[in-house]
């Protein structure tokens, strides 16, 4: 036999079957999935999900999506339920119980006090004609036509279908309010999701002492001068008012000196970028990451509303904080 062709056989059966199973999915998306996602979005409290051995699995990662996209939730072990941790679930709280056979002692325990506390309730289930479903408000249907495991017994295409069901219905609550990257970064400050879109400019720029600049008519020599002491591969050159005249850059004197410019005699005025591309300090870092992208640029001038520059960064400075 050719056991690498077996395995390879194998594994293709299997990803055949949990895309059956998913696509199977598709006509049951109606009018309870819809009642389902209006009960979440018009509950006080929050979605606490239930769910034993290889359910649980799937639904405290069901619970970790609905938590990061804008629904309030979390995961509480059935077992655990019936000892004490029914104490975290309120009246204001909807309970989403998953159970592929919808028998699971575990939670069918659970439900008569689900019931007297009048907790709303969701299941997902592999049999709409289950005590579980039974019990349900509402049921969302994720039953399978067979198991990936080839003795149809191991949690298999079951559980994808079930994973695959609770995206569905996070990313239509997502939808359903609005939820945006900002709000997704706020859940995620520490990942390099967050650092890109909650990162603002005032963040990364130099300012103060370390902002090179220096005044329209300044020798090229000078200009250069303050290059090297900042060490930003720019300055910012300003008007006699303050007001940003233009820019010079690397690129700026790489330019000049192609063109035969004598470094020694030239003014700062014949090799800078007049006005040049600016950003402002409570934009996005990412923001003005796109803007250097789209330009082809490698540093940016900050200013306030009167045009001052209040700072400066390059490319080395965004990378340095993560944002690329």
């Amino acid at each position: 036999m050719n056991k690498p062709h077996d395995l390879i056989e194998t594994a293709r059966r299997t990803i055949r079957l949990e895309l059956d199973a998913v696509q199977e999915l598709l006509p049951r998306i109606d009018a309870d999935f819809v009642k389902a996602c209006e009960m979440i979005l018009g509950a006080k409290g929050r979605v606490v999900v239930v769910g034993m051995g290889k359910s649980g699995h799937i639904g405290n990662k069901i619970a970790a999506t609905l938590a990061s996209t804008g629904t309030a939730a979390f995961f509480v072990h059935p077992a655990e339920a019936s000892h004490g941790d029914m104490g975290m679930i309120t009246r204001d709280d909807i309970v989403l119980a998953l159970s592929n056979s919808g028998t699971t002692a575990e939670i069918v325990t659970l439900l008569p006090l689900i019931k007297r506390l009048g907790i709303r309730m969701i299941s997902m289930t592999g049999n709409p004609e289950s005590p579980l479903a039974k019990a349900a408000e509402v049921n969302l249907d994720a039953r399978v036509s067979q198991e990936a495991c080839p003795l149809n017994l191991a949690p298999t295409s079951s559980t994808t279908a079930s994973l695959v069901l609770g995206d569905a219905l996070a990313i239509a609550l997502l939808e359903a309010r609005g939820f945006t990257a900002e709000d997704f970064a706020f859940s995620h400050p520490g990942g390099a999701l967050g650092r890109r879109l909650l990162l603002k400019v005032e963040n990364v720029m130099h300012a103060g002492d370390t902002l090179p600049w220096v005044q329209r008519g300044t020798s090229l020599r000078d200009a250069l001068l303050e290059m090297t002491q900042k060490g930003l591969g720019m300055t910012a050159v300003l008007e006699n008012d303050g007001s940003l005249a233009g820019i010079f850059t690397d690129g700026d004197l790489r330019r000049a000196l192609d063109k035969g410019i004598d470094v020694r005699l030239a003014s700062i005025d014949e090799v800078m970028t007049a006005h040049g591309k600016t950003v402002h300090a409570e934009m996005l870092a990412a923001e003005a990451l796109k803007i250097m992208e789209d330009n082809k640029i490698s540093a940016l001038v900050v200013v306030d509303e009167k045009n001052r520059p209040v700072g400066a960064f390059n490319l080395g400075d965004l990378l340095r904080a993560g944002v690329m």
